[in-house]
C-alpha cells in the first residue's frame, strides 16, 4: 500500500457505514480478494465524472482535487471522442507501421530537450520504470538503484523492490539504497545535503561490490511529501550518479504532462537533463498509456541485445487518446493555468497557516501542492492525526485529497490542470471549515 493510501485507507468496522455501501464493501472482498484498499474512513462510490468533478448514484457532487490521473478533466470530450474515432478504426500495436504512433513520438520527443532521441511505450507507469531500468542496467552494466526514502516507483517486481512507499511488507532489493529527501521545511543547505547522501549511498553499494546502476526520482518529490524547492536541488545527486558509471532517470509519471505549471516536464525546473525519462498517468487522461524516452546512446545497447514488444503500449487507441491529451493542454493553455491557480491555492494555504498553526509548511508547483500538518510549529513536528482528520473531514465536505510523507502528515493536493480559481476557492473555503471545527 503506498503512503497515501495509510494515510487515509478504510478500516473495516472502524466507523459506522449505510446499508448498501457495507454490502458494497463485502461484495468487493468476497470477489477481489484482501490485497485492495479503499480510501478515506468512509468509502465512496462514484458512477460518473465531469470536469472536476465526481458524482455519487445520488447525483451528489465531490470536487476532486486529487486524482492525477485524469489531470486534464474527468471525460474531456475531446480525449472521448479521439478514443471512439479511433477503437471505431483500428485498434492494434506497434508491430504494424502506423503512422500517428510516429506522429505522436515526433511530437512528445518535441518538448523534451533535444539530447532525448527516442520514445517506446508501455501500459502503465510501473511498466515504464521497470522497462528503464532494464535499460538503465544493461547500459552501464551495474545493477545498483538509488532512491528517496518514501519514494514510489511502481507495482511490478522489479519497481517494487526500489519502491520503499510500498511499506514493510515489501522488501526492499539488496541493491537498493535510500536517502532522505530534501525537506526544504527542515534544512538551510538541502542541495548539498541531498548530494552528500547519494554521494554516501553510492559508496557504500560500491563498498558492497555493486556497481551503481542509476539515480530515479520525481522532480517534486511527491510520495515523500511534495518537496518544490529550491529549484536545481538535484544537479549535484545528478552529476554523483553520472559520474560512477550511472544513469539519471527522471521518474514524471505524477510531476508530468504540466502538472508542475511553467514547464511540461518536473526535471525541467531543476535545470537538469535526464538520461531517461519516464512517464504514465495523466498521458491517455484515463486510458493506459505509458512510455519511456531515452538518450539514443543509453537505449543503443539495450537494443542490440534485446527485442521489445508490449502487447498494448502504444496501440493506435491509445497514441488517439494520449494525441489528445497533448492538444488539450496546448490549446486550453493548461500550464499557464496550472501556474496562475497554483499560486492562487498556494497563497490561500498561507493564508489559512497564519490562523491555524497545524499548518506547519505550503509549497508545491504549478497544480501540485503538499501541505504539512504539524502538532508544533516551533518543533515541526508531524501529526499524521490531524493529517488523517482533515482529509476525511474535507471528505465529508465533498472535497478529495489524499496524503502521503514517511510521517503520513502531508496533505497531498493535485487538482486537474483545468481547476479554476473558483474551484480553488470553495476548495480552500471549506478546508478553513474543516480546520476550524477541528480547533
Amino acid at each position: 500500500m503506498t503512503q497515501e493510501a495509510m494515510v487515509n485507507a478504510f478500516v473495516e468496522g472502524a466507523v459506522e457505514l449505510d446499508e448498501t455501501t457495507a454490502g458494497m464493501i463485502a461484495r468487493r472482498k468476497r470477489l477481489l480478494g484482501p490485497a485492495y484498499r479503499l480510501m478515506y474512513e468512509r468509502p465512496l462510490h462514484f458512477v460518473r465524472g465531469e470536469g472536476v468533478w465526481l458524482f455519487d448514484p445520488d447525483g451528489n457532487a465531490y470536487l476532486d482535487a486529487y486524482n492525477n490521473v485524469t489531470s486534464i478533466g474527468h471525460c474531456h470530450p475531446t480525449v472521448v471522442e479521439a478514443i471512439r474515432d479511433q477503437v471505431g478504426r483500428l485498434a492494434t500495436n506497434t508491430r504494424y507501421l502506423h503512422g500517428a504512433v510516429l506522429d505522436y513520438a515526433e511530437r512528445l520527443l518535441a518538448t523534451m530537450p533535444d539530447q532525448i532521441g527516442h520514445l517506446m511505450f508501455t501500459c502503465t507507469g510501473s511498466d515504464a520504470n521497470d522497462l528503464a531500468v532494464r535499460i538503465a542496467q544493461s547500459y552501464t552494466g551495474g545493477k545498483g538503484i538509488i532512491v528517496t526514502e518514501t519514494a514510489y516507483h511502481g507495482i511490478t517486481q522489479a519497481v517494487s523492490e526500489f519502491s520503499p512507499s510500498l511499506g514493510p511488507n515489501v522488501d526492499l532489493g539488496v541493491h537498493v539504497r535510500c536517502v532522505p529527501a530534501p525537506d526544504s521545511y527542515r534544512s538551510a543547505d538541502v542541495a548539498g545535503e541531498f548530494t552528500a547522501a547519494v554521494e554516501a549511498a553510492i559508496q557504500d553499494l560500491k563498498r558492497h561490490g555493486i556497481k551503481p546502476a542509476l539515480f530515479i526520482c520525481d522532480g517534486i518529490f511527491a510520495s515523500d511529501g511534495v518537496f518544490d524547492a529550491p529549484a536545481g536541488v538535484i544537479r549535484g545527486a545528478v552529476e554523483a550518479i553520472r559520474a560512477a558509471g550511472g544513469v539519471y532517470i527522471a521518474d514524471e509519471v505524477q510531476c508530468g504532462f504540466g502538472r508542475t505549471g511553467e514547464a511540461m516536464w518536473g526535471f525541467q525546473r531543476h535545470g537538469v537533463i535526464p538520461d531517461i525519462v519516464t512517464m504514465g498517468k495523466p498521458m491517455g487522461n484515463g486510458y493506459p498509456v505509458a512510455g519511456v524516452a531515452a538518450r539514443p546512446e543509453v537505449l543503443a545497447d539495450f537494443g542490440r541485445k534485446a527485442r521489445y514488444f508490449n502487447t498494448f503500449g502504444g496501440n493506435a487507441v491509445a497514441v488517439a487518446a494520449a494525441a489528445a491529451v497533448l492538444d488539450v493542454i496546448e490549446d486550453e493553455g493548461l500550464l499557464a493555468n496550472a501556474t496562475d491557480v497554483g499560486a492562487y491555492l498556494k497563497d490561500g494555504y498561507r493564508q489559512l497557516a497564519t490562523r491555524y498553526p497545524v499548518i506547519g509548511d505550503v509549497r508545491g508547483a504549478g497544480l501540485f501542492l503538499g501541505v504539512e500538518i504539524v502538532s508544533d510549529p516551533v518543533a515541526k513536528t508531524p501529526d499524521a492525526a490531524t493529517a488523517t482528520r482533515i482529509i476525511n473531514g474535507l471528505r465529508d465536505e465533498h472535497v478529495l485529497i489524499s496524503g502521503c510523507a514517511k510521517a503520513a502528515n502531508v496533505l497531498k493536493i493535485r487538482p486537474p490542470l483545468v481547476f479554476s480559481r473558483e474551484n480553488a476557492a470553495q476548495m480552500l473555503e471549506k478546508c478553513a471549515r474543516v480546520l476550524s471545527r477541528l480547533a
